[in-house]
């Protein structure tokens, strides 16, 4: 294994960090002000925040590792696994 290719599967492995935290941030967020206790909304809302946070920090890291001007495309099996998860 290369230097490319472990750059290449951390690159992987943040993108499939960012999609599961996409699908949890969608559902925190279709629960968001749906309890009628104030401080499990509460709590909702700061879960919420905190995976979009979460995202943020991760897509700059993402970034950061992405050589410039190469838009490089996910690994296919990657890709592939991504789908048949829904995400």
């Amino acid at each position: 294994m290369n230097a490319d290719d472990y750059a290449h599967g951390r690159r992987d492995g943040l993108r499939l960090a960012l999609a599961i935290l996409a699908a949890e941030e969608a559902k925190w967020a279709a629960l968001l002000g749906e309890s009628p206790v104030w401080r499990t909304n509460q709590l909702r809302e700061v879960r919420h925040k905190t995976l979009q946070v979460a995202q943020k920090r991760i897509q700059t890291i993402l970034n950061r590792l992405t050589p410039k001007g190469e838009a490089e495309d996910m690994d296919p099996e990657l890709a592939s696994a991504l789908d048949k998860l829904g995400l």
